[in-house]
């Protein structure tokens, strides 16, 4: 199933990020440019390194100064983030175009790419959940309330998982048809950002 693969890829490359921990290594792809593993690898790097810059603006000692750098940096992920959407949303328009879809097809709330990104980001909480249920210096209630929630977690990759494997199914089938659309972000253009382009 296809999302199985995606998760195992999403799980290597958090696994891979943390061993050195820091948002500032070196990216290196293990898997041929051709494939979907590349970007889908990609795709959960990029969450992971800002799911990092989420953390450290955080601190509230941060200094004002690398805060705002750190906000440009989270702008640039953000946009990485949906360039990598649509590239793998671009793999699957390819993979189908060939099928035709039936009269009474259905479109879907949303395209099976950013389904994905969502189990992307299933998979950080998942890990991060993990960690804090066995916390070595956590209070015993603390690990008890985030085992209880990573037992949802868990549920919930079960159940998105099987959902984006019955859109992928209803698509080859025809039974669903992909209409994607271009995410069109404003903030970072400067012809549409008013505080970009009055400057």
């Amino acid at each position: 199933m296809f999302s199985e693969l995606a998760f195992e890829i999403f799980d290597k490359s958090i696994a891979k990020y943390h061993i050195k921990d820091d948002v500032n290594q070196r990216f290196e792809n293990p898997y041929p440019k051709d494939k979907i593993e590349h970007l889908l690898y990609r795709k959960n790097w990029i969450d992971t390194v800002q799911w990092h810059y989420e953390d450290i603006i955080r601190d509230p000692e941060i200094d004002p100064v690398e805060a705002l750098a750190l906000k440009r940096k989270i702008d640039a992920s953000n946009q990485d983030r949906t360039d990598m959407v649509e590239f793998i949303d671009s793999y699957f328009l390819d993979k189908y175009k060939d099928v035709a879809p039936k009269p009474d097809a259905t479109i879907n709330s949303e395209s099976p790419a950013w389904a994905i990104d969502r189990l992307s980001i299933l998979a950080l909480k998942i890990y991060h959940m993990r960690e804090e249920a066995q916390r070595e210096d956590a209070s015993k209630e603390h690990k008890e309330k985030c085992a209880a929630k990573l037992a949802v977690l868990l549920e919930q990759k079960k159940d998105l998982s099987t959902a984006i494997d019955q859109l992928l199914e209803a698509i080859a089938s025809g039974d669903k048809y992909m209409k994607v659309y271009k995410q069109m972000k404003m903030y970072n253009d400067q012809e549409l950002n008013p505080v970009l382009y009055k400057k």
